[in-house]
């Protein structure tokens, strides 16, 4: 695993290198290197793009709060948020200075996605309500932590799991090229958005579009083994990703296209965008007129499209938010079907026969004597089991293909006496791109031509060399140490202050360094099938936790959670980091530029979430009609679990029996990985949450 940074060795040159500065060097004569240099690093971030990502962030972060502590369960939103920043910059495109494009609407995709998914990555839609307000005082709760300790809390788990993830893009992007579906569809439809033809030659220059050119065989090979990824759907523990449709429709970017008009749009679309957004417009104002009525009239939550008797009895009744469509859209027909069966099995079989069964005699609401709280039991074995074939799997998988190699080069290193070839400290191999302006010459016609042969014979990935960014455009390794250092330092520091005593030293320092273990295999798993197991990770942890912590110790449950939630925050940033790599990589995007990017986003979204968490457990009851957070449910509940606290009458063999079931279930998503069968087989992320959630929650989606 090599730390990203290297450089070509001097007198060194790749074919494409050579010929493409040939070219350019014909049609444009000599060019000073370090004035392209600045001007390409200027595009690749700016401060209007900084500026436009983190208001888009802070929307999607107010949106993913408020589903979250409904149903635990949110949006990435990368591409939507590329959308709305072309198309804000469209709407402006005649008073900017200089061209939006295509390496800027990456960073504003960044950065929007660094924002927007802070309500999970700091636990505010499931730790730290189960904290405040489900631990119980033998159980040194609930906690009661101001805005300054919640501030402090997520500036403190927000940072390591970003600074991990830039070791593993040389490793993983660059050498293995695993296809990272939604990052290689974001890369393909801001394509498509600027146009490529011969009159945006000039901002191809400025932007790197030609780069992604260069890459067309890279291209290629992401999509045809993400077209079947893509039409699934899958989750980041909550986050839909389901692209179904949108690579198929979207032209490769070595495709071309028409060229654009003065306002940067593919000729003959200027009147079909002003339509869209039109809809966009009427679309976001029935849904906020929809929101704001449902505040003063309530009942609107819960319609009894059932009937009396199901909704009083047994909770079935409908929300007809029109937020709830518009995820299931997002969502895809496969997610949603299993959600559904989830929500079936839960409430219409499960929860009906606990309570006449006498296993959970109190009001099917009661998360304690209920049937609601009873069923919990089986959808944490159904995840449980999930987590553990799916990452077993993958370090089974991992070991097997690359253990070999690995070892090889491991002994080598010791051969050779290269202590820092161990460690990752290596050059690149092969060459580098730059975002100079196009050529239509040779380099074009090679590249073409190369890559249609490529992708004809289907090459094996040795035959194509490593080609990476410029080293002025990666990260450097000082820089990487030295805030992997300081950002695990200042976790620690940060949760001792929050938390005191309760949490001791090893627990947290422990808690991190499994957090980075098992970040490298959630990305490797988000790179390989889109789905980052975040949700497994922090289940696994917590078991781990459970089996060093003594379950006499008070403060056990609250070591638990903890160590979970920093577990679940590493992972989700890593995964989130390395996505937008893969489409900043395809579209020839600085790294070092997607990394600060990230960075100032995940502080910026730390600071919002912990705001927006404490505006709406002060504005509504948590947990109550609204908020009920059942993800919260779900963290104290496997804390308990797994530290001895024992389980309702019954639950163990309903549990053990769901539990065997989706193993297999997951065994059999994973024997059927790219087979149209796959689909019809639940997922059981899917599946466990939505039995934990009222069905209003889902019909909305299902609909959708």
């Amino acid at each position: 695993m090599a730390l990203d940074e290297g450089s070509l060795e001097h007198g060194s040159e790749d074919e494409t290198t050579a010929l493409h500065r040939a070219s350019t060097e014909e049609d444009m004569g000599e060019v000073d290197e370090p004035q392209t240099f600045l001007d390409e690093q200027a595009q690749n971030f700016t401060l209007r793009g900084l500026s436009v990502g983190l208001a888009i962030g802070v929307i999607i972060c107010f949106s993913n709060t408020y589903f979250g502590l409904q149903t635990g369960w949110i949006s990435g939103m990368t591409m939507p948020a590329s959308l709305i920043g072309f198309a804000f910059f469209k709407s402006i495109s005649k008073h900017l200075d200089y061209p939006f494009t295509p390496v800027e609407n990456v960073l504003v995709q960044t950065v929007a996605g660094a924002v927007g998914t802070m309500p999970l990555g700091c636990g505010f839609v499931g730790v730290i309500p189960a904290l405040n307000y489900l631990l119980k005082p033998e159980e040194n709760g609930p906690m009661q932590l101001s805005a300054t300790k919640l501030i402090l809390w997520s500036l403190g788990i927000c940072f390591f799991g970003v600074v991990c993830a830039i070791p593993l893009r040389k490793q993983l992007i660059i050498r293995e090229q695993l296809k990272f579906p939604t990052g290689t569809a974001t890369a393909l439809i801001i394509s498509v958005l600027h146009g490529g033809g011969d009159d945006a030659k000039i901002a191809r220059h400025e932007c790197g579009l030609e780069t992604a050119r260069r890459r067309s065989v890279d291209i290629l090979r992401s999509r045809s083994r993400s077209q079947d990824m893509l039409r699934r759907s899958s989750s980041v523990s909550g986050i839909p990703r389901d692209t179904a449709g949108i690579l198929q429709a979207v032209p490769s970017i070595s495709d071309g296209v028409a060229g654009p008009d003065e306002q940067g749009l593919p000729r003959g679309q200027e009147g079909d965008w002003k339509a869209k957004i039109r809809l966009l417009v009427v679309a976001f104002g029935i849904s906020a007129t929809y929101t704001l009525s449902s505040y003063f009239i309530p009942q609107i939550h819960d319609l009894p499209i059932f009937g009396l008797s199901l909704a009083n009895d047994w909770l079935w009744t409908l929300n007809p938010s029109p937020a709830y469509v518009g995820q299931g859209i997002i969502m895809g027909p496969a997610t949603t079907l299993h959600m559904l069966l989830g929500a079936i099995v839960g409430w219409g079989v499960m929860s009906p026969l606990a309570k006449w069964e006498g296993w959970a005699s109190g009001p099917v609401d009661d998360w304690q004597s209920g049937s609601k709280g009873w069923i919990v039991w089986v959808s944490l074995a159904i995840m449980l089991a999930d987590s553990i074939i799916s990452l077993g799997w993958l370090v089974l998988r991992t070991l097997t293909i690359n253990g070999p190699q690995w070892y090889g080069k491991a002994r080598e290193n010791v051969r050779n006496g290269n202590v820092w070839g161990l460690l990752g400290f290596q050059h690149p191999q092969g060459g580098s791109y730059t975002a100079l302006a196009s050529s239509e010459h040779s380099t074009a016609h090679h590249l073409r031509s190369r890559s249609v042969s490529q992708s004809k014979r289907k090459v094996e990935k040795d035959d194509i060399p490593e080609v990476d960014a410029p080293p002025a455009h990666l990260v450097p390794n000082h820089v990487v140490l030295a805030l992997l250092a300081v950002s695990i330092a200042f976790c620690v520091l940060a949760i001792r202050t929050v938390f005191g005593t309760l949490v001791p030293y090893y627990a947290i320092i422990l808690a991190i360094v499994l957090a980075l273990l098992l970040s490298i295999m959630g990305v490797r798993a988000q790179g390989e099938t889109d789905l980052n197991p975040v949700s497994g990770i922090s289940k696994l942890t917590q078991l781990f936790f459970a089996l060093i912590i003594p379950s006499s110790d008070p403060n056990a449950v609250t070591i638990n959670l903890i160590a979970g939630a920093i577990s679940e925050s590493g992972a989700l940033q890593a995964g989130d980091m390395m996505q937008d790599l893969k489409t900043g990589h395809l579209l020839g995007a600085s790294p070092r530029a997607q990394f600060y990017g990230q960075m100032i986003g995940s502080a910026v979204g730390a600071v919002v979430s912990a705001g927006v968490y404490k505006l709406y457990t002060s504005v509504y009851e948590v947990p109550g009609g609204l908020f009920q957070v059942p993800t919260g449910y779900v963290w104290i509940f496997t804390a308990r679990l797994v530290t001895g606290k024992g389980l309702p009458h019954m639950a163990w063999q309903w549990a053990l029996g769901a539990g065997i079931l989706f193993a297999v279930m997951t065994a059999l998503r994973i024997k059927g990985q790219g087979r149209w069968w796959q689909a019809w087989v639940p997922g059981g992320i899917a599946v466990a949450v939505f039995i934990t959630l009222r069905p209003l929650h889902l019909q909305g989606q299902s609909v959708a």
